[in-house]
């Protein structure tokens, strides 16, 4: 009967699972090596709480030995967004996290296990649909939409579980005369699981992250085909992991409630049940409470924000595995100069509640980034940020080559690095008023802190002009400002005008001040005695005649 019935459901299968158990054999894997995958769906944009657990994928592929692939699970077309597949591609070229088989880009894959892309796996599907039929495991199902509404109220008023099960499973139990009936008045169905399971029954599974779990059985008659031919995600899962040889299924939590269904699956289908690591997601505080990073909501939750405000890559990954594992924070500033991959990641180190997301943090993780690299590395990274993002500063960045890297090198070594700049976008407010093209357009509110009278401003700058010469070492020239500060009746040290206020009109750090104001706009620079070389005197000249104008 059921062979009779599986041939008149998909009369066009031909091919026996046993085909493809041929096809795709076991891998020849080393003991302890293991088997992974990301299997995004290309319906938006890649979430940072994808690239996170894609991320812990791949370094638990390196750490173990073992395959790394990328599967693409575009069976949901009517959610399927234009270049999705690329940008999903893009994002993990972006972060080096490459994974050994899989898709290359829209048409092309590599690795002897696909195709990976689930709509192009249409047949496999089929047939081993075909095998739970043939086994008496599955059922075509007739119900339209209005039909599954009326059962689900007549559930509610019956205060029971809703969902399509046991004897509320309207198609579970038609005869073969039935079905035949209503394929040839033209009925439309799908496909149903004809779940063996019992809800009072208990599994249990130990979780590679969150330890021994337990639940009811799974007894919905869940869709295991869809009227157009297409899979489930439930059972291409199924079907792909077994047949790609998916060792460990490492994916966010929010598919722990799927685990009855999916060990229900593997079990009818008569494969091996991969082990299970599943990760918490990314969380953020909102009024008090904690909830999932949203896609709606927060615009940090795409990958796409941090190209965008030019945070480091490297920046980005380094908080992940913060998040991961907290005791990489201790390890980087024990190991400043060693890569990344030197960390020893551990998945049983992982939190099993979630990371809370701190965009302060985050910064602060990116300054330290930044602060590690060279000049030159930050001014090609930069650059390549401001020609996608702000062309003005790209030109100039572009024009001014050895200049941009010799302001970019101010205070870049030594034991107190600078860390002003957690992003690349930040390089704007580093750089801008160092470019004359800039500078001499913009008019500013000149502030310069403790001294305010115009002609004390003006007096300080015309004489330390005269003094100033770009070939003194750094000592001559700041015991140049202490004895312009001396002798305007500032004190050469901080501590003597605090030690004595009232003898002085300041100290030597206002008049410093009214410099680096004049010269810059700003009260925070970098070095003003690098910022004064580079410039030259000429320059200087002309940007203290704009502050007294």
């Amino acid at each position: 009967m059921y062979k009779e019935l599986a041939d008149l459901l998909l009369p066009e299968v031909k091919k026996d699972v046993s085909y493809y158990e041929e096809l795709y054999k076991p891998r020849d894997l080393k003991e302890g090596e293991v088997v992974t995958r990301f299997a995004p769906s290309p319906t938006g944009f890649v979430h940072l709480g994808s690239l996170y657990v894609t991320m812990i994928n791949r370094i638990f592929t390196n750490t173990n030995g073992g395959v790394f692939f990328l599967r693409i699970e575009d069976t949901d077309k009517k959610r399927e967004v234009e270049n999705g597949i690329e940008g999903i591609l893009e994002a993990l070229k972006d972060y080096n996290i490459l994974p050994d088989e899989g898709a290359i880009n829209e048409s092309e894959e590599k690795g002897e296990y696909g195709p990976y892309k689930q709509s192009d796996r249409k047949e496999i599907y089929q047939t081993y649909v075909k095998y739970l039929i043939e086994q008496g495991k599955a059922y075509p199902c007739f119900c339209h939409e209005e039909d599954l509404e009326k059962l689900r109220e007549e559930q509610e008023k019956l205060k029971v579980r809703t969902g399509y099960y046991r004897s509320f499973a309207k198609c579970r139990n038609l005869s073969i005369e039935e079905i035949k009936q209503k394929i040839q008045s033209g009925e439309k169905y799908i496909i149903r699981l004809k779940s063996p399971g019992d809800y009072d029954r208990k599994i249990k599974i130990k979780d590679g992250i969150k330890g021994e779990l337990e639940f009811p059985e799974n007894d919905q008659d869940v869709v295991i085909l869809k009227s157009d031919g297409l899979p489930t995600y439930h059972f291409a899962h199924a079907i792909d992991d077994h047949l790609m040889r998916t060792t460990h299924v490492i994916r966010g939590d929010e598919w722990v409630s799927s685990i009855p269904l999916h060990v229900q699956l593997f079990t009818m289908l008569g494969f091996k049940v991969p082990k299970y690591i599943h990760v918490a997601p990314i969380m953020k505080e909102e009024e008090g409470n904690k909830r999932k990073l949203s896609k709606r909501k927060d615009p940090e939750a795409a990958v796409s924000y941090y190209t965008q405000q030019g945070i480091p890559v490297q920046a980005v990954k380094e908080y992940l595995y913060n998040l991961a594992n907290s005791n990489f924070e201790q390890w980087r500033r024990d190991n400043q100069d060693k890569d990344i991959s030197e960390f020893e990641f551990k998945i049983n180190k992982m939190s099993a509640s979630g990371a809370l997301f701190d965009h302060v943090k985050l910064l602060d993780v990116s300054k330290n980034v930044i602060a590690r690299m060279s000049a030159e590395e930050v001014y090609q990274l930069g650059l390549e940020w401001a020609k996608k993002y702000d062309n003005e500063l790209a030109t100039l960045m572009d024009e001014y080559k050895d200049y941009t890297i010799n302001l970019l090198n101010i205070e870049r070594t030594g034991k107190k690095v600078r860390k002003d700049i957690a992003k690349w976008s930040d390089l704007r407010d580093v750089l801008e008023y160092m470019y004359d093209e800039i500078f001499f357009n913009k008019d500013f509110e000149y502030v310069y802190q403790n001294i305010t009278d115009k002609d004390e401003i003006a007096n300080i700058l015309k004489q330390y002009i005269e003094i100033y010469d770009v070939n003194d070492d750094k000592d001559t020239w700041f015991n140049k400002i202490k004895e312009l500060a001396e002798s305007l009746g500032y004190a050469r040290e901080v501590k003597e005008y605090k030690a004595n206020p009232e003898q002085y009109k300041g100290h030597v750090g206002d008049v410093s001040m009214v410099i680096r104001v004049a010269l810059t706009s700003k009260q925070m620079t970098p070095d003003l005695y690098e910022l004064l070389k580079n410039l030259g005197k000429e320059k200087i000249q002309r940007r203290f005649e704009k502050a007294l104008k």
